[in-house]
């Protein structure tokens, strides 16, 4: 079996079988459907785009292999992207559809526990590259990740979502979020490696090719599902959205026992909740 094909195969089956993708305190659904998995160039332009687009201290793939293992950023003969999707399985997502102010007590079990599955599956793959003779890293549970809230924004130099649009997995929403092929109710996550894998190509040079209000202007379903007044034809305020999850929601953590809510009411009850949009309609 080829490499790449066995990556993609045990992050799927990993999903698919591993008991922390169970949602075991509330119906022992699952929190995430089958992924998509895909690759990235870690030394597409791109990476060195971001630290213009999302902000000067992103770090590209080389660099976060060479934080990782203490080795200068030109020592790596090759330099791959593992990135995935997790769609949020439709049980979740029909709860979370009906809500109008706030998210569904199954969205908030999803925000909460999902932590300990991720942090197996990114372990899993890490550890399985690793055992082929390469490095490997998930930038995510490096010492050096960091996500900080900067006067009401919050800015973090590793964006999965944008990592995932390098791969070719999405283009980006009206909200910020990534629209893929499996809608934008998704978890994004990702691994960096010297392992030469084969790159996905994006399939358009357009970053919101997926969102129906930058192709034609005919939706704006998101705006009007968004509780907070955060969004409109401008994009996202993300201070307002902030605020409103970790200001108005605190009390409603209490009310479903959780550590955290989300809200996710723009990823739900939206063409793009769960497919890719512009596909659907023909529009490409």
């Amino acid at each position: 079996m080829e490499v790449a094909q066995l990556i993609q195969d045990s992050i799927k089956e990993f999903a698919n079988t591993n008991p922390l993708n169970i949602m075991s305190q509330v119906d022992n659904h699952r929190i995430y459907d089958g992924p998509l998995v895909q690759f990235a160039d870690g030394d597409d332009p791109i990476f060195t785009e971001y630290k213009t687009i999302i902000d000067s201290r992103h770090l590209t793939p080389r660099e976060v292999l060479a934080k990782s293992f203490g080795r200068n950023p030109h020592d790596f003969l090759n330099v791959s992207v593992i990135s995935w999707i997790l769609p949020i399985t439709s049980r979740t997502r029909e709860s979370n559809r009906r809500r109008k102010q706030t998210p569904s007590r199954r969205w908030g079990y999803t925000r909460t526990y999902r932590g300990l599955f991720l942090k197996a599956l990114r372990e899993c793959i890490v550890e399985l590259v690793s055992d082929m003779g390469y490095l490997a890293v998930a930038p995510l549970a490096a010492p050096y990740y960091k996500k900080n809230l900067e006067e009401g924004v919050m800015v973090s130099n590793w964006s999965e979502r944008h990592v995932a649009y390098a791969a070719g997995l999405g283009t980006f929403s009206l909200t910020g979020a990534l629209i893929t092929e499996k809608g934008m109710a998704v978890r994004c996550d990702s691994i960096v490696t010297d392992l030469a894998l084969p790159v996905n190509p994006r399939t358009t040079q357009d970053p919101f090719s997926n969102c129906l209000f930058y192709v034609n202007g005919s939706c704006k379903v998101c705006v009007q599902r968004c509780p907070s007044g955060a969004l409109s034809e401008k994009g996202l305020n993300k201070k307002i959205c902030w605020d409103y999850i970790n200001i108005n929601l605190v009390p409603l953590r209490e009310v479903y026992g959780v550590e955290r809510t989300g809200c996710g009411l723009c990823q739900t009850g939206v063409p793009c909740e769960f497919r890719n949009p512009v596909r659907n309609k023909g529009c490409m």
